[in-house]
Formats: structure tokens, C-alpha cells, sequence
């Protein structure tokens, strides 16, 4: 009669080392993904803590809420995901904010519109940019921003919009960073101090729609290969060295409502149809270059036109 009392005392101990094993897993499981969860937030928060830190002139009072008595997706200009919970966006424009960006900002990772446009930041554009795989907008326009734009901002290859106007940068036309992007549809870059010639391999980034280099200290010709560009509405070059004819590919593309070419050293005769092959042009400035012959009288064809900054040589 004892073997099968044994025998249940067994299966009750079992039983009971089975729940005891599951219970501690399971307590484990529930502590892991908490804490793992904590850790995600904790890096978020950490790092706009360093953004903070770099900024010494704060005359709006912007980042006063950037402190430990609310979570900091409640933070001015910080925006969150509402599932997982990390920041997503930081916009912060015109808020006169001085100083320079941390790095730390690399550690936002589910970062997809940086927003900063209209400060007062100075020093570089940080490498640690390139950990942001998953961003999508990256205005630092009208800063006092220097150095190169970073190689590797080639990483992220999600990025729709670059605007670094207004800034300092130098070094050459960054194809190399760009050359990823096959989603980009803005790139401006106006009012930098960029150097050397235009690539033909910016015919690759077949999205773009609108591209400004005005006011840079780029030279040479503009390549052929700006005519692949067939979702091309806007092109702003005015400003810098650039010589040689204007391409045909270019004139050819219907799809243009501007071009700004004006102070640069182009010549040679526009398309006397260019009022037909642009039919939806709407700004034209090609002054200050070296084009000779009469004006076509085709741009009267162009019915939306608005502005013209014309100057030929005879």
C-alpha cells in the first residue's frame, strides 16, 4: 500500500518543482522585457539630457521642461512613438538656441525627423548622425555649422529631406553620402562653402524633386546626367563658378518650374523652344553668365511664368 503513496508524493513533488520553475521564469521573463523596455527609454533620455547639456544659451526658455519631473516625451519639441515610446521626432526651429550638437543625439535610433533648423549651433555636424538608419527629415539650415558634412550620413538611406542651408560647411559636393539615398526628394545645400564640381553620378538619385547649391563655391560643368533627373521641379545653382553650356537633357525636362542659374560664367544660346519644352517653368534666372543671341520669343509659351532674371551678351 505504501508504493503508490510514494509514488503520489513523487508526482506532487514534481508538480510543485514545475511551478516553481515556471513561476520563476516567467517572473524572469516579465523582469527581463521590463527592464529591457527601461533601458530603451533610459538611452532616449539620456541622450536629450546630453543634447541639453551642450546648449548654453536657452533665451526662450525652451529646454526648461527638459527635466526629472515628467518623462521625457513630454519634453518640449520631443515627440514619441506611442507603442514602444522612443522619440521618433525632435523639433526644435527658431528657438535661438546656442551651442553645439552632442553626438549623444546618434543614440535616438528610432529618430526619423530632426528638426533644428533656424538656431544658433556651431561646430560640426556629428558623425554619430549615421546610427540614425531610420530618419527621414534633417533640417540644420541657418546655423553657423562648419567642417564637412559627415561620410557617414551615407547610412541613412531612408532620408527624403536634407536642408543645411545657411551654414559653414566645406569640402566637396558630398555624392558620396548622398549616394544611398535613392529615396531623396529635397536636397538643399544653399549658402555653404562647398568646393569642386557636380558628379555625374547625381543622376543616380533618380527621386530627387528639388535640389539647391545656390551661393557655394562649386565650378566646372553642370553634367548631362541632371537630365536623368525626370521628377526634377526645381534647380538652384545661381551663385558659384559653374561654366560651360547649360545641357539640353536639362531644357528637355518638362517636369521644371525653376531654374536659378543666374552669376556664374554659362554660355552659349538658350533653346529658342524653350518656352515649349517648359511649359510649366514659372521662375527662369540665367543673368550675370555669358549667353549671347537674342532671348527666345518662345517663352511666351510658358504661360505660368512669373519671374525672369535675364542677361545676354551680344
Amino acid at each position: 500500500m505504501e508504493f503508490p503513496i510514494t509514488k503520489l508524493r513523487f508526482r506532487s513533488s514534481t508538480l510543485a518543482n514545475i511551478f516553481l520553475f515556471l513561476s520563476v521564469a516567467m517572473n524572469f521573463s516579465v523582469s527581463h522585457v521590463s527592464a529591457s523596455k527601461k533601458f530603451q527609454n533610459e538611452t532616449d533620455r539620456l541622450a536629450l539630457l546630453e543634447f541639453k547639456n551642450q546648449i548654453y544659451d536657452d533665451p526662450f526658455g525652451v529646454l526648461n521642461s527638459w527635466n526629472h519631473s515628467q518623462h521625457h516625451c513630454q519634453w518640449e519639441g520631443v515627440t514619441c512613438s506611442t507603442r514602444h515610446h522612443r522619440v521618433i521626432a525632435l523639433i526644435l526651429r527658431h528657438k535661438q538656441l546656442s551651442g553645439t550638437i552632442s553626438p549623444h543625439v546618434g543614440n535616438l535610433s528610432f529618430m526619423r525627423f530632426m528638426e533644428l533648423g533656424g538656431n544658433q549651433f556651431h561646430g560640426g555636424i556629428p558623425q554619430d548622425f549615421g546610427h540614425l538608419f531610420r530618419l527621414r527629415v534633417l533640417n540644420l539650415s541657418g546655423s553657423a555649422l562648419g567642417g564637412k558634412i559627415p561620410a557617414n550620413l551615407s547610412y541613412c538611406s531612408e532620408l527624403i529631406t536634407i536642408s543645411l542651408r545657411g551654414n559653414k560647411l566645406e569640402g566637396k559636393f558630398p555624392i558620396d553620402q548622398l549616394s544611398n539615398m535613392k529615396k531623396l526628394e529635397n536636397l538643399n545645400l544653399l549658402s555653404n562653402n562647398l568646393t569642386g564640381q557636380i558628379p555625374s553620378s547625381i543622376g543616380n538619385l533618380s527621386s530627387l524633386i528639388r535640389i539647391g547649391l545656390d551661393f557655394n563655391n562649386l565650378e566646372g560643368n553642370l553634367p548631362m546626367e541632371m537630365g536623368l533627373l525626370k521628377r526634377l521641379v526645381l534647380l538652384g545653382v545661381a551663385g558659384n563658378k559653374l561654366s560651360g553650356i547649360i545641357p539640353a537633357s536639362i531644357f528637355n525636362n518638362s517636369a521644371i518650374t525653376i531654374i536659378s542659374a543666374s552669376d556664374n560664367s554659362f554660355h552659349g544660346n538658350l533653346p529658342t523652344n524653350i518656352g515649349l519644352i517648359l511649359p510649366n517653368l514659372n521662375a527662369l534666372g540665367v543673368g550675370k553668365n555669358k549667353f549671347y543671341g537674342n532671348f527666345p520669343t518662345s517663352i511666351t509659351n510658358a504661360s505660368g511664368l512669373e519671374e525672369t532674371w535675364i542677361l545676354l551678351h551680344h
